[in-house]
């Protein structure tokens, strides 16, 4: 929290109020100084000290790969937490970028070459800065020329300004990040993969220091993740599902399981956004701490963790598809008649979800309670009157029960034109991920997990936003240093516009 300029005008109590919120920042900054502190000394441990020769080649690179992301990330923190700047290290002298790579001159020169004397300012050299920037297939290098302009009567010398960039005096651009996250997370190749790619491209960077990068853009990008959270937490309907991933316990070189929590704005909203939670387990208190003080109607599946969320003003909608799934299963097995039967009303309630695509939500609340609800009235009676005739403990017995356990919940999209039939919305945002698993095979860390659940949700909301992913991590990458805090809301996918410019 910044000084205000007038303090000499404010009053005691304002003055006393400012001291506490800034007490306040203090031991909260402090706070989090000691935890990553603790962290950070954790993972060095770990990844100086653990031996990991008897673990196979790629899960051992996958782990130093993760530990040196998140040994940059947490450095990253602590250095925006510190009030001192951070101290050199002697790192070895960067090697000059290959020759042969082709390169582009970015000029920035003064608005002005008119110093503020009157005199006209004479130019005297300037400073160059190569850049490594990478499109599929290909490295070039961009030359960014700053020239030195001097007033020889008051000797001011005056240069345009450095460009921000997202990691401060590092050879990446924002496309060459950006290659490195979408292959990460997108397309799910490991880094030690990637390393290899760009070594074929002319350039070879060590996994160490694409590990830097990754763990250094996800600091960056946390902000507008939070601000995409926030965002979603203001509509009133909701969808939740969750997925199992792979945990590396680092003691023990084994995995555990852990979560993978999704949530999405309603399946029938104009805004199209998605945000994946990474947790250690499956417990309920995930999702409460997620949503909050949110309270709209939640769709999700008939899972127990859901169930205390209920009881705290939140409205349960539940998913008609996994209902549907069991008459389909049951029939598919067992060549059920019961289970064709309902099929058929399902089918219907289905047919006149697809009649109101393009809806609005009055529109589509006024078919559903027209055609649908005498429907699903029908299926329920029908329901009521076959559980009577089947023995207990039978598949279609247990089919029956789970769909007029959840009536209420199956059939509350029917008195509401924003709520979807079913939670396959959701799912659908799942199904990446579920299908990347194969490849990255665990989260090396809760950080690491984290940040790849945050880096996830720009990338699957972008795309759900009918943007080239690629082109909207890179426009983000290349804004976000400069982007005012107030502003950063601009930069959501569903705001985001291929042809905005720096402002």
């Amino acid at each position: 929290m910044s000084l205000p300029a007038n303090l000499d005008q404010l009053s005691a109590q304002q003055l006393r109020q400012l001291l506490i919120e800034k007490e306040r920042e203090l031991v909260w900054r402090q706070t989090r100084i000691d935890q990553l502190t603790h962290e950070l000394a954790l993972h060095k441990r770990w990844r100086f000290g653990v031996k990991t020769e008897h673990w196979p080649v790629e899960q051992r690179q996958l782990f130093e790969d993760t530990l040196d992301a998140d040994l940059a990330a947490m450095e990253t923190e602590l250095a925006q937490l510190s009030a001192a700047p951070a101290k050199p290290k002697g790192q070895a002298k960067r090697q000059p970028l290959p020759p042969q790579l082709p390169r582009t001159e970015i000029h920035h020169e003064p608005d002005s070459t008119t110093c503020t004397c009157g005199c006209q300012l004479r130019r005297i050299g300037e400073d160059v800065a190569e850049k490594l920037d990478y499109t599929p297939g290909s490295f070039t290098v961009e030359r960014h020329i700053r020239g030195k302009w001097v007033c020889q009567s008051c000797e001011t010398l005056i240069q345009a300004p450095v460009p921000a960039q997202v990691i401060d005096k590092g050879i990446p651009t924002s496309g060459l990040l950006t290659q490195v996250l979408i292959g990460k997370y997108l397309d799910h190749l490991p880094l030690y993969r990637q390393e290899r790619i760009f070594e074929r491209a002319g350039f070879a960077i060590p996994r160490a220091t694409l590990a830097q990068w990754v763990g250094q853009c996800g600091v960056a990008l946390q902000p507008l993740v939070e601000a995409l959270k926030a965002e979603m937490l203001t509509h009133m309907v909701l969808h939740a599902d969750e997925t199992p991933v792979a945990l590396l316990n680092p003691g023990s070189g084994k995995t555990d399981r852990a979560y993978l929590w999704s949530y999405c704005i309603g399946a029938h909203h104009p805004v199209k956004a998605v945000i994946y939670d990474f947790a250690e387990s499956r417990a309920g208190s995930h999702a409460r701490d997620f949503l909050g003080d949110w309270r709209g109607t939640l769709v999700c599946d008939d899972y127990a963790g859901y169930k205390a969320l209920f009881s705290t003003g939140i409205t349960e909608a539940g998913c008609l598809a996994h209902a549907r799934r069991k008459f389909f299963d049951l029939h598919t097995q067992n060549q059920s008649l019961i289970a064709a039967d309902a099929l058929g009303y399902f089918g219907q309630l289905y047919q006149i979800e697809r009649d109101a695509a393009g809806f609005t939500p009055t529109e589509r609340q006024q078919l559903r309670q027209s055609q649908a609800k005498p429907i699903a009235d029908h299926l329920h009676t029908w329901l009521i009157q076959q559980r009577q005739k089947v023995p207990n403990s039978t598949a279609s017995a247990k089919a029956i029960d789970y769909t007029l356990k959840r009536w209420a919940a199956l059939t509350r999209y029917l008195s509401d034109g924003q709520i979807p039939i079913d939670n396959n919305w959701i799912e659908n945002q799942i199904r990446p991920i579920a299908l990347g698993r194969k490849n990255w095979l665990f989260a090396g860390s809760l950080r690491a997990g984290k940040r790849a659940a945050g880096i996830m949700s720009l990338i699957q909301s972008a795309k759900l936003n009918c943007h080239d992913p690629h082109a909207y991590l890179k426009d983000v990458l290349t804004r976000l240093p400069s982007q005012p805090n107030s502003r950063i809301g601009e930069l959501l996918p569903h705001r985001w516009r291929a042809d905005t410019t720096l402002t």
